[in-house]
């Protein structure tokens, strides 16, 4: 008889704490992340005090940390959290100076909702773990751009000397993109496209049609189409799939 010592056990799976005010957003992200043997959530949080408050409790393994949220903001909470455990900014704030002062205050990485697949998002989430960074293009290209302006304003005499922290392989460092070909990919039309952005924002019917300047009955035309092209059957179906693959 096999000594039941002997079965390998299954690896302990990876910690996550997902923070955003927005619940569309919190259910679609726990959606693309439940249901893994590697990955589970324990815990979601809808502001920066929940969130630090959570991840006292919960110690995840990573954190998921929008930037604007009521009260406490992620940037705020983010000195508390990275206390804790690694944080990964997700989130639709793609501003130089946030994607700075995020990193500055102790963030591994910074991912731009639309902008990586589902499995991009389960690569960088255990990437970060390992300490392994990772941006999406518009992060990566709005830090660089700070860093730019910074070295602009820096007197042309001023020596520089080498940095002693060059990581020994730029695939470190390197953007991890969702490409375009993703969204193409669900056929879905520019007026379609821009409908589920909005819905991916937790914006209700009303608020989309006068976005849009379209009536409620159009709105809910499109998001009949949406819904039938992403094969989703709910919003927070349709967009953790949209947030995952465009």
């Amino acid at each position: 008889m096999q000594d039941p010592t002997s079965v390998p056990q299954p690896p302990t799976p990876l910690r996550v704490l997902v923070a955003d005010d927005n619940p569309v957003v919190r259910a679609g992200l726990t959606a693309l992340l439940t249901g893994r043997e590697d990955i589970t959530v324990v815990a979601e949080a809808a502001d920066g005090h929940e969130a630090v408050r959570a991840a006292r409790r919960h110690r995840p393994d990573v954190v998921l940390l929008d930037v604007q949220m009521p009260g406490v903001d992620g940037i705020s909470a983010l000195p508390y959290l990275v206390d804790i455990a690694p944080v990964m900014m997700l989130t639709y704030s793609r501003e130089s100076a946030t994607v700075e002062e995020a990193l500055r205050r102790g963030a591994n990485g910074y991912l731009v909702h639309g902008e990586f697949t589902a499995p991009q998002l389960v690569d960088a989430v255990k990437d970060i773990r390992q300490g392994r960074p990772h941006f999406t293009a518009t992060a990566a290209d709005a830090l660089l751009t700070q860093l730019r302006r910074a070295a602009d304003s820096r007197p042309h005499t001023e020596y520089l000397p080498p940095p002693s922290n060059v990581p020994e392989s730029l695939s470190q460092v390197q953007p991890h993109v969702g490409q375009s070909s993703e969204r193409v990919g669900f056929q879905l039309s520019t007026r379609e496209a821009e409908i589920m952005d909005l819905i991916a924002s937790g914006m209700t019917n009303p608020q989309i049609a006068a976005t849009c300047f379209i009536s409620e009955k159009t709105v809910k035309n499109h998001i009949n189409r949406i819904f039938a092209k992403l094969h989703s059957t709910t919003r927070a179906q349709a967009t953790a799939k949209w947030l995952g693959a465009t």
